[in-house]
């Protein structure tokens, strides 16, 4: 087999990634490896860790970048922050370039920057707190979450327990033992606040920052992922949040999951199913989230002609 082929093949088991090491025992020489570099058939991603090959996505980049900063960093490096919820498949905080790699605190951080999309750490812990997570090493869930909401504001970090908890990588009884975790670190006030408005039930990100505005608009719903089913007991439809007493649900519309025709015609299905029981539904986006009155007035006007006067 030819050694560009061979190492195609092992890149396609280490998230792209190849060694410098493993490029020579392939058969492939230091010069060699030069000039794929220089033709840009081959993409160095860190001194010694190449991507071979067609291009790559910006989230398997991301994870190539993850696995070759852990390796090249050496024994004891693990992934941290966003890359560690990335990994885990957690969502809530806004994908970047960046790669977050912690080293251990009786190592020296490297001196230098290895790239621009790097940043090294020396995070304390506990061997406890460490997973292998395909192949990668990461700071556990539990781990992971208390280490995060110390460092984003409120919307982000009750975000990204939603996920942990709606992806069963957290349960409640883990989130007990998260201010045992954050005590006496910067930010544990605010996170402990945090911990306290975090629901499972909310499927993504968009949910989450819907419930929050309504929350501080002072119309929080009394139910989560509410099933109305018809007389007979036929489920009629799912609202992200309802309102069950006026009989308001409101929708949380993202991109992906309702944009594709498909989606679409069931949604309109769904809604008409719900506005003949006699429920109003309302929708919002991303961009309505962005403006902290505009749900919460939205909701009060569609709830106000049921309240007792």
């Amino acid at each position: 087999m030819a050694p560009q082929e061979l190492l195609r093949r092992v890149a396609a088991g280490q998230d792209g990634v190849v060694s410098g090491g493993q490029a020579l025992r392939a058969g492939l020489t230091r010069d060699q490896v030069r000039q794929l570099c220089r033709s840009g058939r081959w993409r160095r991603l860190l001194p010694g860790y190449f991507v071979p090959g067609a291009e790559l996505s910006d989230a398997a980049l991301r994870r190539a970048r993850l696995r070759a900063a852990v390796a090249s960093l050496g024994p004891g490096a693990f992934a941290v922050l966003d890359s560690a919820l990335e990994l885990y498949g957690i969502a809530g905080l806004r994908r970047t370039p960046q790669v977050h790699i912690s080293v251990p605190v009786d190592r020296p951080r490297p001196q230098r920057a290895l790239a621009p999309w790097l940043t090294v750490h020396q995070l304390t812990g506990n061997p406890t707190d460490l997973v292998r997570v395909a192949g990668i090493p990461a700071t556990s869930p539990l781990r992971t979450a208390a280490d995060v909401i110390l460092r984003v504001d409120r919307y982000p970090a009750v975000a990204v327990l939603d996920s942990a908890l709606n992806n069963g990588l957290l349960t409640s009884n883990d989130l007990l033992a998260i201010p045992s975790l954050i005590h006496g670190r910067r930010g544990a006030v605010a996170a402990r606040g945090y911990l306290a408005e975090a629901d499972g039930r909310a499927q993504s990100p968009l949910e989450t920052r819907a419930r929050l505005r309504c929350v501080d608009g002072r119309v929080p719903p009394d139910a989560l992922q509410l099933e109305v089913r018809d007389d007979d007991g036929y489920l009629l439809g799912i609202g992200d949040l309802g309102w069950r007493g006026p009989r308001v649900i409101a929708e949380a519309d993202g991109r992906g999951a309702h944009d594709n025709p498909g989606a679409v015609f069931a949604d309109r299905r769904r809604q008409n199913r719900l506005v003949n029981a006699g429920w109003t539904v309302l929708r919002f986006t991303w961009a309505d989230t962005l403006h902290p009155d505009y749900i919460p007035w939205t909701v009060r006007q569609a709830i106000s002609p049921h309240r007792p006067s």
